[in-house]
């Protein structure tokens, strides 16, 4: 019996009805942190591509047999309940919004089974790419990016011989035909972690879309910790963790440039048109250094493997054939 089968129509619209009653006041404020937050706006697309995701898998969802995994399921549901409560008697807002991650996966294992979490997986890495960090935690990344990228504009403007003095984040410097100095400040805001987050999620779902497919001559793990031995995998991990630097480094040029053009033309470039436009050329930029270490990646693919295991489906059909057409002796026994 396929999963499609064994799931009757009211099962999916009471763990919905569920889910939207226990998480309405969480969703309503992630939602809200989604439209006003520029750091986390790519989570307004975030759900419209799940939703793709998971209609575009819905033919192996049909071919998976419902195995339900009642103890891991409730455990995980459990567990997602108490982080709920404790989030929300602690006023912690992450703990509430996270807490949806354990709770969809205990509900899919609970009535379908452990192994479907396998066609999960990116789903809820992106859901959970789209949840807002502690502001704490924030903090601690940002202002390291505010201090790095303000060192690489210093370093660049000093190769071009351009007077500059830094001062933690702030940048001073002589613009061309000034009697004073001008200070450029690298806010949180070109601190690159917009770009960060934003770059991250893109990568998982580029090399989610890019990704060889077993009908594409890919090996295919054989179960068990395999698959983290297979092509598929470390195509995808590069693809993802590569997205770090790459986001780091493209920010650091972007307010380098904007340090060399404010010494010729004003710090009156760092805002309005230029800043704008600047940023979604670092976006494209990104994105087609990312799309780079794809195809890169993809120049060290290993040989056909469906081709291969074409080649090894002949030989062993040939050795049964062979098998069959050998004829039996029997021997009697001597009186």
């Amino acid at each position: 019996m396929s999963v499609t089968a064994s799931t009757n129509l009211w099962r999916p619209l009471a763990i919905s009805a569920a889910l939207i009653f226990v998480y309405a006041l969480v969703l309503s404020k992630l939602g809200h942190d989604w439209w006003t937050d520029e750091n986390y706006s790519h989570g307004l697309l975030i759900p419209f591509i799940i939703g793709y995701i998971l209609w575009s898998q819905r033919s192996n969802f049909a071919r998976e047999t419902a195995r339900p995994g009642t103890s891991l399921g409730g455990g995980l549901v459990l567990l997602a309940l108490l982080m709920l409560f404790a989030g929300t008697a602690g006023a912690e807002l992450f703990m509430q919004r996270i807490s949806l991650i354990p709770m969809l996966a205990g509900i899919v294992i609970f009535f379908w089974g452990p192994h479907l979490i396998k066609l999960l997986l990116v789903p809820l890495a992106l859901l959970a790419l789209a949840i807002p960090i502690p502001a704490i935690i924030f903090n601690k990344v940002a202002f390291p990016l505010q201090l790095f990228a303000s060192r690489c504009a210093v370093w660049a403007m000093s190769v071009l011989g351009i007077p500059v003095l830094r001062q933690g984040n702030v940048i001073e410097l002589l613009p061309l035909g000034a009697r004073e100095t001008k200070k450029l400040e690298v806010v949180e805001a070109c601190s690159g972690i917009r770009s960060l987050m934003t770059l991250v999620t893109l990568a998982v779902v580029f090399a989610y879309f890019t990704c060889p497919r077993p009908n594409e001559g890919d090996d295919e793990p054989k179960g068990g910790l395999s698959w983290l031995k297979s092509y598929v995998f470390w195509r995808s991990a590069i693809i993802v963790l590569s997205a770090v630097p790459i986001a780091i480094l493209t920010n650091a040029a972007r307010v380098s440039g904007t340090g060399v053009l404010s010494h010729y033309y004003g710090t009156e470039v760092a805002d309005g048109f230029f800043h704008s436009f600047s940023g979604w050329v670092v976006y494209i930029v990104a994105f087609l250094m990312l799309f780079a270490v794809g195809w890169v990646v993809d120049r060290f693919r290993p040989s056909n493997y469906r081709e291969m295991r074409k080649t090894e489906s002949i030989a062993d059909s040939g050795s049964h054939k062979a098998v069959a057409t050998v004829p039996v002796v029997q021997t009697e026994g001597m009186d």
